[in-house]
């Protein structure tokens, strides 16, 4: 049975103060299955604070999501740069253990430095697996936009070395780049058919091809990415985990749109039936 996951990025930012305690009320408002736990940066000198707290919610939390500064640093590729993303990573993980989550989504490249320096990115990838396996959790590589090539070709490369690696696949960043459709074609289908994809981003998009001024993570309906066709697709292929919403649903003053988050869950669950 799928179950429909809301990321906390979809409600807490900059506006909130990164507010994890919004977890709380609006738990009891959202009409998801569980929630994707996404580590802030902003968390981490009280990060036991943190885990103490989203713990005694005792919330449905599957996937934690780790901080997106670790792929940058990963990218940089220098010997202290390396080391505080793999404390990072560390963390994060410990995080996941102690909330019970099984699955652990990582932007294995990102931000400015992004994919420039992709043979950092592939060494890392080992330790990092290493890492999250001794935890007990599923490292999840995701197809994070790029600024030289483009996520497929990098997931492509990535399968190459490392036959076993999982991935999760996000709409918006594969439709950033004008790839949703390699999703459905033949030269892909051991993406699915290998059972690499772990799970799903379900995010629109609005812009064109690799329009940064409109990399924006938008409500199903509110993009072009064509949903119906996707998700006829992932029935057709027998996909049994997870979706996760990332809509961001705060606006400037950190109030959050609810009825927004819940409309989504319902029109997944509509599109999956």
């Amino acid at each position: 049975m799928n179950k429909i996951l809301c990321s906390t990025g979809a409600f807490t930012g900059r506006s909130n103060g990164y507010n994890y305690r919004l977890l709380e009320p609006l738990s009891k408002t959202l009409t998801c299955d569980g929630f994707e736990l996404m580590v802030d940066d902003e968390w981490y000198p009280e990060i036991e604070e943190v885990k103490r707290y989203i713990k005694e919610l005792n919330l449905y939390i599957p996937v934690v999501h780790c901080a997106k500064d670790i792929g940058e640093l990963i990218s940089k590729g220098g010997e202290e740069e390396l080391a505080a993303a793999y404390h990072m990573f560390e963390t994060d993980c410990g995080v996941a253990k102690y909330l019970g989550a099984e699955k652990l989504v990582l932007h294995l490249w990102g931000r400015r430095t992004s994919d420039s320096n992709f043979r950092s990115n592939i060494r890392a990838y080992r330790h990092l697996n290493e890492v999250a396996k001794s935890h007990g959790l599923t490292l999840m590589v995701e197809n994070i936009v790029c600024n030289v090539e483009n996520p497929m070709k990098h997931l492509r490369e990535l399968r190459e070395i490392y036959p076993d690696m999982k991935y999760v696949f996000d709409t918006k960043m594969a439709a950033f780049h004008e790839q949703m459709d390699l999703l459905y074609e033949d030269e892909y289908d051991w993406l699915w058919k290998e059972n690499h994809i772990l799970h799903y981003h379900v995010n629109d998009y609005g812009g064109g091809y690799m329009d940064w001024a409109n990399l924006r993570t938008l409500p199903i309906g509110k993009g072009h990415v064509d949903f119906d066709k996707f998700f006829a697709f992932i029935k057709k292929t027998g996909y049994q985990s997870d979706f996760t919403v990332e809509a961001t649903a705060f606006d400037d003053r950190g109030d959050v749109d609810t009825e927004m988050l819940n409309e989504q869950f319902q029109r997944i669950r509509e599109l999956m039936r």
